[in-house]
């Protein structure tokens, strides 16, 4: 009796669906709690991971170049400029679609280690650019001196000005 009350319950919904054009009722298994949040461990976990591996990448390139930098290796620094911008972008995009996970604490600590190696990589980059700015100034005055006859500045260093 009971399995015909549910045959025919099922019969009168269809057909009102049918009528509405609505979308036909699916019997979905009833999941339990435990079985729910372990699934959404599971995707945490993986989207964890996968940041993660992200930021990993990201400090691997950085640490590569200051490596490379610091030991007066010559580099491609359109390669590596290019190698870091793409990895940040593959960074920014994970991390806002999946700001959730920013207070996770490992999470947090590999962003801190990023950091930390960005700003080494920032103080070697900028002592190696100051570098090339003093020697493009000595060869910029050693043209000039290099092309002057003397003309012009000889007389003015003999009238003291």
């Amino acid at each position: 009796m009971a399995i015909d009350q549910v045959v025919a319950e099922t019969e009168v919904m269809t057909t009102e669906a049918a009528a509405g054009d609505a979308l036909l009722p699916v019997l979905l298994p009833i999941a339990n709690g435990k079985a729910m949040a372990d699934a959404a461990n599971a995707v945490r976990s993986d989207e964890v991971r996968g940041l993660l591996a992200a930021i990993r990448r990201l400090a691997g390139i950085v640490e590569e170049e200051t490596v490379a930098l610091a030991a007066g290796q010559k580099i491609d620094f359109d390669e590596f400029s290019a190698r870091k911008s793409r990895s940040m972008l593959e960074f920014v995009r994970l991390m806002r679609a999946r700001m959730h996970l920013g207070g996770e604490v490992e999470i947090t600590e590999e962003i801190q280690r990023l950091r930390e190696k960005l700003e080494r990589n920032r103080s070697i980059l900028e002592m190696h650019y100051d570098a090339v700015r003093e020697v493009a100034g000595i060869i910029v005055k050693a043209i000039k001196e290099a092309e002057s006859d003397g003309t012009y500045t000889g007389r003015a260093a003999q009238d003291g000005k």
